[in-house]
């Protein structure tokens, strides 16, 4: 399966983490943690990087039953999409942190930058190469894009958030250059503060991600959401930052459709674009059936050829129960099969 098939199949990022591995209680009693949360870790230090091995070939294996044809690994070591990342770059102060204002409104620890950013080792890297190891299929993975995490810090060194969102960047092109090297068929970059924030994002949301990606050899994913649905509750009825990505260096641009029943003329909007449709909505405790995803996607194909869309739910499955994940990848894989079969006559 290559990745430029029709109508691939592939997930956002994250996948649920065992309730032996982690307090999933008090992972969703909380916003997503900025700086390090280590108290969600039910396992020993000792014997944390086995556990969250074993874990990680779980979610890959749940992935690949399901039907899923560009897996990752599921996220499984992370506390969130963007701690593990944020809080490796030296430059950031975790032990002190500062606050800054989550998209909810409310407050929420985050990194302080106190000086120059550097990224001194690959974070993502041994990450990619056990997924790598453990599939034999066309392997994604994820990492957190400048702008994003430039909201989530407190700037107590650059003096302007922009000049913060581009020493990010160069941080993150680093990475990406490295995960590409290590056999990353698709590396994606998490941006859903492009929607949070989109005043910020037209000064130079663009120019960071364009800095971070811009000509590296390898395909290049950027998602934006409105945020995870356990945690984020009301939607508005479209992207108020869409447009301006047909423009950035990514190749595929992930977005969220089923939860805010988005009008699907938008993919108007990113016409240059290969996108990641998601078509699973994670609000809903039911499974959708396989013919109302399916709906969804013949829905799509009115506004962009089937070529240049792959299938996914709206966002990470992270906060789901493992068994409703599960049911809901695949019930979109036979649905993305059911449309495969009515363009092929």
């Amino acid at each position: 399966m290559a990745v430029d098939d029709a109508l691939v199949t592939t997930v956002v990022g994250s996948y649920p983490q065992p309730d032996w591995l982690v307090n999933r209680e008090m992972l969703g009693s909380r916003l997503p943690p900025r700086v390090r949360a280590q108290e969600i870790w039910r396992i020993p230090e000792e014997f944390l990087a086995e556990a969250q091995d074993d874990a990680t070939i779980i979610a890959i294996r749940d992935m690949e039953r399901a039907g899923i044809e560009i897996v990752t690994d599921g996220e499984i070591r992370r506390e969130s999409y963007s701690n593990r990342f944020a809080t490796a770059l030296d430059g950031m102060d975790v032990e002190n942190p500062g606050t800054a204002i989550d998209r909810t409104g409310h407050p929420n620890p985050v990194p302080r930058a106190v000086g120059p950013i550097h990224r001194v080792r690959p974070v993502g890297v041994e990450d990619l190469e056990f997924l790598r190891r453990n599939t034999d299929r066309p392997v994604k993975i994820t990492l957190p894009g400048p702008f994003t995490m430039a909201q989530q810090a407190q700037d107590d060194f650059f003096g302007d958030r922009r000049s913060l969102a581009l020493a990010l960047a160069e941080a993150v092109r680093a990475e990406v250059t490295d995960l590409f090297a290590a056999g990353a068929d698709i590396v994606q970059l998490d941006e859903p503060y492009l929607q949070a924030r989109p005043e910020a994002a037209r000064e130079y949301a663009i120019e960071a991600i364009n800095r971070a990606v811009e000509g590296l050899p390898g395909t290049i994913a950027l998602h934006t959401c409105f945020g995870y649905a356990a945690i984020v509750h009301e939607r508005p009825p479209g992207y108020s930052f869409l447009a301006e990505l047909n423009d950035c260096a990514a190749d595929l641009i992930a977005i969220e459709t089923a939860q805010p029943g988005l009008d699907l003329s938008i993919l108007g909007q990113l016409s240059d674009k290969g996108v990641i449709l998601g078509v699973v909505d994670l609000s809903d405790p039911a499974v959708e059936t396989p013919g109302t995803i399916a709906a969804r996607i013949r829905e799509a194909l009115r506004y962009h050829a089937p070529d240049k869309l792959q299938i996914a739910p709206d966002c990470g499955m992270k906060y789901l129960p493992r068994a409703r994940a599960f049911a809901k990848l695949q019930a979109m894989t036979e649905a993305a099969r059911i449309v495969r079969a009515e363009l092929a006559g």
